[in-house]
């Protein structure tokens, strides 16, 4: 299943596709730092790192890092080297929040595959709801919005400076939120009305909508919900896409739980993995290709539906 989900990616990428697209080759753009260009037509390898947010301040947040690297592609799926040096280019932002008693680590599976398809994905360990938390609080969710906003001006700053690997390397004006359960809550309580243009979109995974979601200027949407769900029902998620304003879709798996099919191995993994990487790849690198690829790449039944009000 993984040489299965690695071929996939590569050809999520490959389009028309270079011969050398398996090699390594140049990534997007024209190879210099700080310059942004077309999405990546190949998979590239990922290095990962940590650091924390206000490490000192009332509420620290601890951050992993996924992101495109120099180097080889691995043969079988994205394996992240820690401290590997960033490619050259400048790479989208990915937002990603965990649900309750969770930590980023537990989404690698997904995450560095977007990191292999040319995005940056950052993802905290919220405070008290995070899988150690010695504080645990689910009402604590309220308050992880404001951490996402917080991560991404931390961000901003750290693209400006000269000292960071990652400085240059950052499209901080091309942005997405994710997040799985709580963390689905949390990315739609960052669609509030007066958000900053830098958030451009939004993938919320078996979650729904906080107050004041989805107030400000529309977004395009993507939501991704087992029918079966015992946590968050289907219902939850089908709302919080019915009050969407901007473009929105709704992948359904009927059948399915709370998220198994975030799992490489378990059905419906691959319609998530080739649904979500083309909706970033549209919205964050402006890829009308991967847009009108995307119904496509859902449709699965009986694994998979797709509802959807997206332009054609």
């Amino acid at each position: 299943m993984q040489r299965l989900v690695a071929a996939l990616l590569t050809a999520l990428l490959a389009g028309c596709g270079p011969a050398t697209a398996a090699s390594g080759g140049p990534p997007p753009g024209s190879g210099r730092p700080g310059s942004f260009g077309p999405a990546p037509q190949w998979s590239l390898p990922v290095g990962v790192r940590q650091l924390t947010v206000d490490p000192t301040g009332p509420r620290p947040l601890p951050v992993t890092i996924w992101y495109p690297s120099a180097g080889p592609v691995p043969a079988v799926g994205p394996v992240p080297v820690a401290g590997a040096p960033v490619a050259a280019g400048r790479f989208p932002v990915v937002v990603y929040s965990h649900g309750l008693r969770s930590l980023p680590e537990l989404h690698a599976p997904l995450t560095t595959r977007w990191a292999a398809a040319g995005f940056v994905v950052v993802a905290p360990t919220y405070p008290r709801t995070n899988l150690r938390a010695t504080d645990f609080t689910r009402a604590d969710v309220r308050h992880q919005p404001a951490d996402g906003w917080r991560l991404i001006r931390h961000l901003v700053r750290l693209d400006a400076r000269r000292d960071d690997p990652l400085a240059g390397h950052l499209a901080v004006d091309r942005i997405a939120a994710a997040g799985h359960s709580a963390g689905g809550f949390t990315t739609a309580g960052m669609f509030t009305a007066g958000h900053s243009a830098r958030l451009r979109a939004g993938i919320v995974i078996a979650g729904g909508g906080l107050a004041g979601s989805f107030a400000g200027p529309p977004a395009p949407l993507l939501f991704v919900h087992g029918s079966a769900d015992p946590i968050v029902p289907e219902s939850a998620g089908r709302a919080a896409y019915a009050r969407a304003t901007g473009p929105a879709a709704f992948l359904s798996l009927p059948g399915q739980g709370h998220g198994d099919f975030l799992s490489p191995g378990h059905p419906g993994f691959t319609q998530v993995l080739a649904t979500t990487t083309d909706f970033l790849r549209w919205t964050l690198y402006d890829d009308r290709a991967a847009l009108h690829r995307l119904p496509a790449d859902a449709h699965g039944p009986p694994v998979t539906t797709l509802t959807s009000r997206l332009p054609r």
